[in-house]
């Protein structure tokens, strides 16, 4: 895997998973927008409905984990979010297979809607006050992403606002502190959730295979499929057996189901 320097980044390409996600929150952005104009109420339920809200997940809202990072609201933000997106993503997946980062991303949103739903039950058992925010958009898996290339690239440097350079290790750093300060304000649900983004993130690059969840899941389910074929075979072979002795006739099979040749076998010992 090639490791780039200690020098700056720029734009990676706009391909790959980096374009269809990018793509995909887009055509989520705008269709959310268009039904705003056509309806109001329309626009506000899906809104409600397709955010995450840990008290509707925990009972019942199980999609919400899968659909609130597509929900934006705000061209600023979402404008962002987008550029992040691309940035970190598409910088990632220059070095790493397809579904690596799309592992990667999908942990950290993920890892984020837990770490929110963890936060509003912990408050509901401890019963200490705090506010419950609904989560939308793609930050928490912004903020892994973020934590991995800091991890992995740690000297790469960025423009911090687009003028100071600065190093990946040391801009995760700052974001995670100030995700910590906001713990203690009115945000805290939203920083916690954050910090749990990059949680995931962080452990998913230790932990996960390095073709990626979805590869290895595949490797595992036709290993699994190919060793209950044998399995079968094996057993049809038995069955055979059984049969042709019942016929006054002898036929072997080995480990592995195939028939064993004895006047083969016989030959090569003769011979």
């Amino acid at each position: 895997m090639p490791r780039p320097g200690a020098s700056s980044i720029s734009f990676p390409a706009f391909r790959g998973v980096t374009r269809r996600l990018v793509l995909a929150n887009l055509i989520a952005y705008f269709a959310l927008l268009l039904t705003g104009v056509l309806s109001p109420a329309a626009a506000t339920w899906f809104g409600v409905h397709l955010g995450f809200a840990p008290s509707d997940f925990v009972h019942g809202a199980l999609w919400q984990p899968l659909t609130y990072s597509f929900i934006h609201s705000g061209i600023l933000g979402t404008a962002l979010e987008l550029i992040s997106l691309w940035f970190l993503l598409g910088f990632l997946e220059q070095l790493h297979s397809p579904s690596w980062v799309t592992g990667i991303y999908a942990a950290s949103v993920l890892g984020t809607a837990l770490a929110a739903t963890a936060i509003y039950a912990a408050g509901n058992f401890f019963r200490f006050s705090l506010p419950e925010i609904a989560l939308y958009g793609c930050f928490g898996g912004i903020f892994g992403l973020l934590v991995a290339i800091g991890v992995l690239y740690g000297d790469l440097e960025f423009l911090l606002l687009l003028t100071f350079p600065i190093k990946a290790r040391y801009m995760a750093a700052i974001y995670a502190l100030i995700a910590i300060a906001m713990l203690f304000g009115p945000l805290g649900m939203y920083a916690f959730a954050q910090l749990g983004g990059a949680l995931a993130g962080l452990l998913y690059i230790r932990m996960a295979p390095r073709r990626g969840v979805s590869f290895t899941f595949s490797e595992r389910w036709y290993g699994l499929r190919n060793r209950y074929y044998r399995w079968k075979r094996r057993r049809a072979a038995r069955k055979f057996e059984v049969y042709m002795r019942s016929q006054g006739r002898t036929v072997r099979f080995d480990g592995k189901g195939k028939q064993i040749d004895e006047d083969h076998d016989d030959k090569k010992r003769w011979n």
